[in-house]
């Protein structure tokens, strides 16, 4: 799998939402946020496979049909494209900058308390 994103990654978070945490098996996922942006399959994109969580506005999960491996998605009607940082081929541009829902936290898992922490989504 091959792809292209134009726009400037901005946010990086881990998110300990209980969905991210089933989509990743782990207890957070590592996002890159970009906006404004576009993503560009160069190749593979025919290996793309998505579940649509019925309940969710906006949460779908993009992986590859071969190795299972998280892809970055385009949410439908917006401009942003959210990057798993796990699917880079390089480091990411920028360093994680804060941990978000972390009202749904595991008990498990690390506390990652070097970042600012928020219950929910981070301020704008």
């Amino acid at each position: 799998m091959n792809y292209e994103v134009a726009g400037e990654a901005k946010r990086f978070y881990y998110c300990h939402c209980s969905r991210c945490r089933k989509a990743t098996g782990t207890g957070h996922a590592s996002n890159l946020f970009l906006q404004p942006a576009t993503l560009m399959w160069l190749s593979g994109e025919e290996h793309i496979r998505a579940f649509k969580v019925p309940e969710a506005k906006r949460f779908t999960n993009q992986f590859c049909g071969i190795c299972g491996g998280r892809l970055p998605r385009q949410p439908a009607g917006t401009d942003s494209v959210v990057l798993p940082a796990g699917s880079l081929d390089d480091e990411a541009p920028i360093r994680p900058q804060a941990r978000i829902f972390t009202d749904s936290r595991a008990s498990w898992s690390c506390s990652g308390d070097e970042l600012p922490a928020y219950p929910g989504s981070p301020p704008q």
